[in-house]
């Protein structure tokens, strides 16, 4: 075993790491988001800021897997690239201000980013205007900013789709991929400034098995008829993971 990954399956706290990326993983499967919104308030009380993106980022990559393919044929692709082109904008300046930042003040922005998503949602929060290209740029470049700070991209992709009028199966597919394609240029974007550390890499590697698992438990469960029931147990699951985060805990 190399030395780097023991020192990594060494810290306290690994079974947090592992419970976050088996549950995101279920939700991600089933709803086509959740993974950051659970899995980084719950990292983020065991590792550093920095390690938390790069442990999520590296996960992420083998956990969709199973479910990309079926994704990539439901969504609509073009709206996916205007939405990756506004991030691979927006990720250096996020992690610029990352680079700034006080760990509990990580964490509180972490949990706050998840309660207000599905406060929003729950309101009754719409968008019914088109869809159109400086739309969905501006939703992708306020995601990558968003992941590049608390490593939680999603929420401005969620609000767009889940606060419109479209179908669940598009919701799910657009939310997956983009969210995928995310995690490729932000761990394309920390190669290239030097910064993939080699135990939280391994930590990533690591916590590929628990999420794919959760993936497949999640694609498995997935039907479009109980769509509410998903929802509701999503936003329960990201509240419950939204408040173990906040520092006030200890």
């Amino acid at each position: 075993m190399p030395a780097a990954l023991a020192e990594a399956l060494a810290i306290p706290g690994l079974w947090l790491l592992v419970a976050g990326a088996f549950v995101s993983g279920c939700v991600r499967g089933f709803v086509g988001f959740g993974t950051a919104l659970i899995f980084v308030p719950l990292a983020g009380q065991v590792v550093p800021p920095l390690w938390v993106l790069i442990i999520l980022v590296t996960m992420d990559m083998a956990g969709p897997l199973p479910n990309l393919p079926r994704a990539v044929r439901a969504g609509d692709m073009a709206q996916v690239a205007w939405l990756s082109l506004g991030a691979v904008m927006a990720i250096p300046l996020g992690l610029m201000v990352l680079a700034q930042m006080d760990p509990v003040i990580f964490r509180y922005l972490v949990s706050i980013m998840a309660l207000l998503v599905p406060v929003l949602l729950l309101v009754g929060l719409r968008y019914r205007a088109a869809l159109n290209r400086p739309v969905l740029l501006g939703t992708g470049a306020a995601s990558g900013f968003l992941g590049g700070v608390v490593g939680i991209p999603g929420p401005p992709v969620i609000l767009l789709y889940m606060a419109g009028t479209h179908g669940p199966g598009l919701i799910r597919a657009n939310t997956m991929v983009f969210l995928f394609v995310f995690d490729v240029l932000l761990l394309g974007i920390l190669a290239l400034q030097g910064q993939l550390g080699a135990q939280p890499l391994w930590l990533g590697v690591a916590m590929m098995l628990p999420a794919t698992l959760g993936n497949l438990v999640g694609g498995w469960l997935f039907n479009p008829a109980y769509v509410r029931l998903y929802r509701a147990v999503a936003y329960t699951i990201i509240v419950a993971a939204a408040l173990s985060g906040l520092p006030i805990w200890g």
